[in-house]
């Protein structure tokens, strides 16, 4: 007959208090309030609950301080690379403060942002939205009952991390007119993009400074397969370059190319935006500006847990630097 196996329990409060010969409550307030307890009797409680394996129950402590050190991120699509930085900034910040991150996709839907936020709302102390899609006033409204704060979109009130576009938008119509185009073409992204808008105002602002024509066509899909239709609009426009809303439309806009027959960057030049993993590998490797996306998805959390646990009001805009980054996708007019 095989031996039963044998059951496992984890320990409780109750097993820690008679292990290290204290109450429960003094437990208890070692992990939650541990200013409230003797240095030496705190190291004593800390030393027996982490040698018989012993955490507080999140639950538990969620009831009795009304706060469940869980933060949520939101990203309208986890696939693109863009988002991988600030995921992974925003999970290093997280753990560092000791906090938990849940991170949700919104699909690229106001909708189903909206409802991710009504369902984790209870769950969560605060949101980091990551180019969140939903318009201003219905982002005002959830910011007055939650700890928000945006990256890649700015709404007056609420406190959000951003690229500086007006200096990177600069960079590549600098760079554009240095290689000796007089006009370039727009491959825009979603009409709700505040990014996509940031950008093509920025572009329109340097084009004029430099008495550059500029056009805008889209909206695209901004994915790999969204290049197809955007390279088969800017060939048909006789575009000298084209710069797509993002990396994954440009590198979609390459592959098109590619299929046609277009030489890139000696027929047309292609400039994209983020420098995601991968954008130095295609072919040709494409010029890009680059973001800092892991600064930003840090410093959102530690703005965020401003709100959320010292009631500060943070109201702040940080906008992070944008380099660009010259590689073979660009080239002389033609």
């Amino acid at each position: 007959m095989s031996a039963s196996p044998r059951s496992r329990k984890r320990a409780t409060i109750t097993d820690v208090a008679r292990e290290a010969g204290v109450a429960a409550s003094t437990v208890s307030r070692t992990f939650t309030n541990p200013g409230r307890v003797n240095a030496a009797t705190r190291d004593h409680v800390l030393e027996v609950a982490d040698r018989l394996g012993y955490a507080p129950n999140p639950a538990a402590r969620a009831l009795e301080s009304g706060r469940t050190n869980t933060l949520a991120l939101l990203v309208p699509d986890i696939t693109n690379p863009f988002f991988s930085g600030v995921i992974k900034g925003a999970e290093r910040a997280a753990v560092a403060s000791g906090r938990t991150l849940v991170l949700a996709d919104t699909q690229e839907s106001a909708a189903t942002e909206a409802h991710i936020i009504r369902r984790l709302g209870p769950a969560v102390d605060g949101f980091v939205l990551a180019a969140a899609r939903m318009p201003d006033d219905e982002l005002r409204r959830i910011a007055d009952l939650d700890a928000v704060t945006l990256v890649n979109r700015a709404i007056r009130g609420i406190s959000c991390v951003v690229a500086d576009y007006e200096a990177g938008t600069r960079q590549i119509v600098d760079h554009l007119a240095s290689l000796g185009h007089r006009s370039l073409l727009f491959l825009g992204g979603p009409p709700e993009s505040w990014s996509g808008a940031r950008r093509w105002a920025g572009l329109q602002a340097a084009a004029q400074a430099h008495d550059i024509a500029v056009r805008r066509f889209g909206p695209y899909s901004p994915t790999l397969g969204g290049g197809a239709a955007a390279a088969d609009a800017a060939v048909a426009a006789g575009a000298t370059a084209v710069v797509c809303h993002n990396d994954m439309l440009a590198i979609g806009v390459l592959r098109r190319m590619r299929e046609r027959g277009v030489s890139v960057p000696e027929h047309v030049s292609v400039v994209g935006f983020d420098n995601i993993f991968g954008s130095d590998l295609c072919q040709p490797s494409l010029t890009t500006l680059a973001e800092r996306t892991e600064d930003a998805g840090a410093r959102a959390i530690e703005m965020l847990a401003r709100q959320a646990y010292e009631r500060v009001v943070v109201a702040d805009e940080l906008v992070l630097p944008t380099q660009l980054v010259v590689r073979e996708s660009t080239g002389p007019a033609r």
